[in-house]
């Protein structure tokens, strides 16, 4: 049971966003910049991401009429402009994911700030205009992501996980959506395997990895609930693993009465239905905390 569920259009009985992360090869130089460059395998497994992967997902959302979001680096915005001009060309949304996939939580408020900018300056130069959504890289956002947010006029994040659906976070500056995530529909559990990193996990075959997202399909289409996996295409865009993802959409889309759309259109619904008096999102205020919870004591 979801205890507010969010009236969808024409009334589908799910919303449903498929969010792809394109980290491309930015992960192996963020983690080993020294010599980066010259460890040709994670290189090359990244690359697969822009080159290979983007234009097979992309093919599969032309050919089945949808539009759905990606979050980027700014450093893959500039490194794979084909790949970005190609989701714009295709009508997808595309979101901000940090500059270098750097951690939001491991620097300073400034260094915070100068980054967010330079990869807001990315996205701006390749679109034409602002992005309207953001995902922290490993989810790990603070409070000062929040308020750069709010502060740069944004609609929604997609890094927490205080919910099924969406919700609405306030602060003294503003508010802002929250899209949520969790690993149970992310991909790096069941496909991830890469040490450079420190991820090393049991590869799973396609159709065992993916059954996890599908069932949770399954129990937010009962509930009237939001469905979003968050997926990289040098994971899950590999031919067998998007084949299996591709079957399945085709069913979803014959069988089931959904509502497919990029996060950017779900959170404007969202406020339509605020502005009508119609709906009202639950709502978490932030900061959650304003210091260390010294428990015990």
């Amino acid at each position: 049971m979801i205890q507010n569920p969010i009236p969808w259009p024409n009334g589908a009985r799910c919303a449903c966003a498929i969010t792809f992360d394109m980290d491309a090869d930015v992960l192996i130089h963020i983690s080993k910049p020294a010599d980066a460059h010259d460890r040709l395998y994670p290189v090359s497994m990244g690359k697969y991401g822009p080159t290979v992967a983007v234009p097979r997902i992309l093919e599969t959302y032309r050919r089945l009429g949808l539009k759905q979001s990606f979050f980027v680096p700014g450093w893959c915005v500039e490194q794979y402009p084909q790949a970005v001009e190609a989701m714009l060309e295709g009508g997808h949304e595309i979101g901000h994911h940090g500059y270098l996939h750097e951690d939001p939580t491991a620097l300073s408020g400034d260094e915070q700030a100068y980054w967010f900018a330079r990869g807001m300056e990315a996205h701006v130069k390749a679109s034409g205009k602002n992005p309207r959504g953001y995902r922290a890289p490993v989810y790990n956002a603070n409070q000062k992501t929040i308020d750069l947010l709010v502060e740069h006029g944004f609609v929604y994040d997609s890094s927490l996980m205080a919910d099924d659906i969406p919700y609405l976070m306030k602060t003294d500056a503003g508010e802002l959506y929250e899209m949520p995530v969790h690993w149970g529909t992310d991909d790096w559990p069941p496909f991830a395997h890469y040490d450079e990193i420190g991820y090393l996990m049991p590869v799973r075959a396609p159709s065992t990895g993916l059954q996890a997202f599908f069932e949770e399909f399954e129990a937010q289409y009962a509930a009237g609930g939001f469905w979003m996996p968050i997926l990289h295409p040098f994971l899950t865009g590999r031919l067998a693993r998007w084949r299996q993802m591709e079957q399945w959409l085709e069913n979803i889309l014959e069988t089931r009465d959904v509502w497919f759309a990029p996060l950017e259109d779900i959170a404007a619904h969202i406020q339509s239905l605020r502005d009508a008096g119609t709906y009202t999102p639950r709502t978490e205020d932030l900061p959650y905390y304003t210091g260390p919870q010294h428990l015990g004591r």
